[in-house]
């Protein structure tokens, strides 16, 4: 298909970079190696999680509504030097549904991007990414492949200031009928205070649109969110936050004529325990969904338990 030939040459030629400068490296006298001071990171992770939920969120990662279980694996490299970092890396997620007829499912991603400090304040990112068969707003199967630019102010290290735009194009499987397809854009800005190590108050807020000849896929929508990290010891934190969403469909009619709208308001908390190489992380949130459409509100908790170890 399209998406995946367009990463295969997004991929492809990141790792020729890589090679190269991996090649360079290593025929280059000591002297040169000091001076530019290149280093190359093969990095790997595995997470084991366990999920209970009352309740749905579509969050383009994962989607349960009852008791799963879900395998991560994570591969990577990266290339940086003082001022220029690259990366490639691959993950996978399988997701076990427990009861009886609940289908298993996967969703892979594929990521490249490269990171360039213009001073001591700025830093700019280009990223492009695939996903494969995940969960987005309008679909429950979809392929994605995307591009973005950000861009980061951080004038000192108690603040720091993002900003993110992003253009998904998208396919959708409906199963027996033929694929349609949507693109449009996504923009984040996101503000983060930092009180200490691991102590941050953070602001996210993100607007984006799906565009598609297909009334049932098109969309507008709105979030914010604010979390609160605190440190407990040096290996454990935890986070509180909010979340609030609007999604409005373009096709999608409710009883009385009129686009479906819908709101989520997620309060959570999370306690993450990483000691060394480990990742323990735990999170409780309850999810408060509202909508024009009355067999779509809904509410209940999701809980989550995840064990990771970092290679």
């Amino acid at each position: 298909m399209t998406y995946w030939n367009a990463l295969n040459r997004i991929c492809a030629a990141v790792i020729s970079v890589i090679a190269m400068m991996s090649a360079g490296l290593a025929h280059a006298p000591a002297s040169a190696q000091d001076k530019d001071d290149w280093q190359l990171d093969p990095y790997a992770r595995v997470e084991f999680s366990f999920i209970s939920a009352e309740s749905t969120t579509r969050d383009e990662q994962l989607v349960v509504d009852g008791d799963a279980f879900t395998l991560r694996a994570q591969v990577g490299v990266g290339l940086e030097d003082d001022n220029t970092r690259f990366r490639i890396e691959a993950d996978r997620i399988e997701v076990l549904r427990l009861g009886e007829g609940r289908s298993d499912s996967a969703r892979d991603r594929f990521t490249a991007r490269v990171q360039q400090d213009l001073n001591k304040e700025w830093e700019i990112e280009a990223r492009a990414r695939h996903y494969d068969d995940f969960v987005t707003a309008e679909s429950s199967n979809t392929d994605e492949l995307q591009g973005s630019v950000a861009l980061t102010y951080e004038p000192e290290r108690t603040h720091r200031f993002r900003v993110r735009g992003t253009w998904r194009d998208r396919s959708y499987d409906n199963g027996l009928d033929e694929d349609t397809r949507g693109e449009g854009p996504r923009f984040d800005a996101q503000y983060r205070h930092r009180f200490g190590r691991y102590n941050y108050l953070t602001f996210d807020l993100r607007a984006e649109s799906i565009n598609s000849d297909d009334p049932q896929r098109g969309y507008e929508r709105q979030s914010a969110s604010v979390s609160y990290t605190q440190p407990i010891t040096p290996d454990l934190r935890v986070r509180p936050a909010i979340q609030f969403l609007n999604t409005r469909f373009d096709g999608r009619l409710t009883d009385t004529g009129t686009q479906r709208n819908d709101t989520l308001f997620v309060p959570e908390v999370e306690l993450l325990w990483w000691p060394d190489k480990w990742r323990v992380e735990a999170e409780a949130k309850y999810i408060f969904s509202d909508s024009n459409e009355p067999v779509r509100e809904r509410e209940g908790y999701r809980l989550t338990l995840s064990v990771g170890y970092v290679f």
